[in-house]
């Protein structure tokens, strides 16, 4: 069956990534007892890490690569880190999909979640990953597919994305500057779509 070319792709897998850099400088600096959290990045920059640790944890940790702490209570810290990078984020990142998020679940394994903007950059990412040997498998996968006559396809595609990138999560997980650099758009037309297509969407809802 032929696979449609231009529709976006929401995909969940799973990953042994043992160069993970943020997991690496955690065994380096001593620290046992912690939760990687979260991993964001863009194609080029850092990949960012957060972690959940006790206190005495993050005293063990050089403080110049905490961007913000970001919760402290008695029994846990929870803050960003920065790294370069590795090849798994690099995949992902390169082929112009955007990386949700990424959890830790044991050991080197994490569970990524990504949106690709096409199924042939789906597949590259798939190959790449396929070429260097590493361990995957795919435990979710959907693909855009339009439902409603109330919407343009464009502001259909940019509420899809949106609302799996968690804009419309409460907090959010992107600004809508982030959202706007993702989609390749300037923020007014970004503005303009998003409150467009919301208030399509409202009425049509509401229409008797």
């Amino acid at each position: 069956m032929e696979q449609p070319k231009d529709d976006p792709y929401n995909v969940t897998i799973e990953i042994k990534n043992e160069q993970c850099k943020g997991l690496r400088a955690l065994e380096r600096a001593g620290i046992e007892k912690y939760a990687l959290v979260d991993i964001r990045g863009e194609p080029k920059g850092p990949t960012r890490h957060l972690m959940r640790a006790p206190p005495e944890g993050f005293s063990k940790f050089p403080k110049q690569f905490f961007e913000k702490h970001i919760t402290e209570a008695e029994e846990t810290k929870t803050a960003w880190f920065s790294t370069d990078g590795c090849d798994i984020c690099r995949a992902i990142l390169s082929n112009s999909s955007f990386l949700i998020s990424a959890k830790h679940v044991k050991d080197y394994t994490f569970v990524y979640n990504f949106i690709a903007p096409n199924f042939e950059a789906y597949r590259s990412i798939i190959s790449s990953f396929e070429d260097r040997n590493i361990e995957f498998r795919i435990m979710k996968i959907g693909r855009f597919n339009p439902r409603r006559d109330a919407l343009t396809d464009k502001q259909e595609r940019v509420l899809w994305i949106a609302l799996k990138m968690g804009f419309f999560d409460y907090p959010r997980k992107l600004t809508m500057q982030q959202l706007s650099k993702r989609l390749g758009m300037g923020l007014s037309s970004l503005s303009e779509i998003l409150r467009r297509g919301t208030r399509r969407l409202l009425e049509d809802f509401f229409k008797s």
